[in-house]
């Protein structure tokens, strides 16, 4: 374990915010985290995993700690399902990539995510009609002030849309080190219904999809919208989806018969932020090297060399616009860094 000094962090965020870290260590092992936390010169920290959910608008002076442990373990399988330990630091799209070649099925439509495991319960990660949750079984976390482990089953961690307890009362209070997960090894459960994968599929004259043919689609459509982090800084889904009431939606659909909707329960809807942004003439549009994607009114993104700050000007002059052209409010969906 190495501490190391003035580390710029443009490499390890998403957005490449060219933010320094004042004292950086990265952590390759359960031994590297607990010395960690014990360095008393350093009483403040900062975890930083894969940086894909991140907007950093200043420099950390904290001592910031690099999760990036490593391994995959099957801890229980019959002849339906597989159960597996993904440590923390495992790419998350590389993940599902390789749970797709040995034929497990249940992260199909999550693919492309940015983003190492660790990071993926605080988030509750989900796309295409799929979320964590659904293939959840519990994850292990280290308590920050006392270096003692903790299981959280499902129900601790508290899951709602792109939310947990982890976002919440957990806050700052643990790393996560390990994520299991219960795949299918048969009788997958196919997901194609929502947003575009249908169209995709059809596109390739896939009338009963297998789960890489899932994937493939997601890919396709994630890869036709969402820019490369490593050509075009961004943090994917910059904004959540804003869910409405009944009342609220019945007075929006009668002032936008055409907008695009989801009911997601007998009283709420889902508006597409990204409908709602583009109507407000965002999309595509720049502010010096800090700009709304071209293809995604979703995305923002970082043209080059904008700062943190500026991009969070962007996203508010954003949320202000859409909330007095729609009276509906939405909200980051990514952790910001003040």
């Amino acid at each position: 374990m190495k501490i190391q000094q003035n580390i710029s962090l443009k490499d390890y965020n998403t957005f490449g915010i060219d933010a320094k870290a004042n004292f950086f260590i990265e952590i390759s092992s359960i031994d590297d985290l607990d010395q960690a936390l014990q360095l008393k010169d350093h009483p403040e920290i900062f975890v930083l995993s894969g940086g894909s959910n991140m907007l950093i608008t200043k420099d950390i002076e904290a001592l910031v700690l690099y999760i990036n442990i490593k391994g995959i373990e099957v801890l229980a399988q019959d002849e339906d399902t597989i159960t597996l330990k993904v440590m923390a630091g495992e790419n998350w799209h590389q993940l599902v990539l390789w749970t797709l070649e040995k034929g497990y099925g249940g992260l199909e439509n999550m693919s492309l995510i940015p983003g190492n495991t660790g990071t993926a319960p605080i988030q509750n990660i989900g796309a295409y009609g799929v979320e964590l949750q659904d293939v959840f079984v519990g994850c292990e976390a280290i308590k920050i002030d006392d270096r003692t482990t903790r299981s959280f089953n499902k129900e601790d961690c508290q899951f709602g849309y792109r939310d947990s307890y982890f976002k919440n009362e957990g806050r700052g209070k643990y790393i996560i080190v390990s994520v299991t997960i219960e795949l299918t090894k048969r009788n997958h459960r196919i997901h194609m219904a929502y947003g575009a994968i249908e169209t995709e599929l059809v596109k390739k004259k896939i009338d009963k999809p297998s789960i890489i043919d899932i994937s493939n689609a997601v890919i396709s459509i994630r890869k036709s919208k969402l820019p490369d982090p490593a050509k075009l800084g961004n943090s994917g889904s910059f904004f959540k989806n804003p869910v409405i009431s009944q009342s609220k939606f019945d007075t929006f659909a009668k002032d936008y018969p055409d907008a695009p909707f989801y009911k997601v329960s007998s009283d709420a809807y889902k508006i597409p932020a990204g409908w709602l942004i583009e109507q407000c003439g965002f999309k595509g549009k720049r502010f010096g090297d800090a700009g709304v994607h071209k293809h995604q009114a979703l995305v923002l993104v970082n043209h080059g060399k904008a700062t943190g700050t500026e991009i969070l000007k962007l996203a508010e002059q954003i949320i202000e616009r859409v909330r007095k052209n729609f009276s509906i409010t939405i909200h980051p969906e990514v952790n910001i860094i003040k």
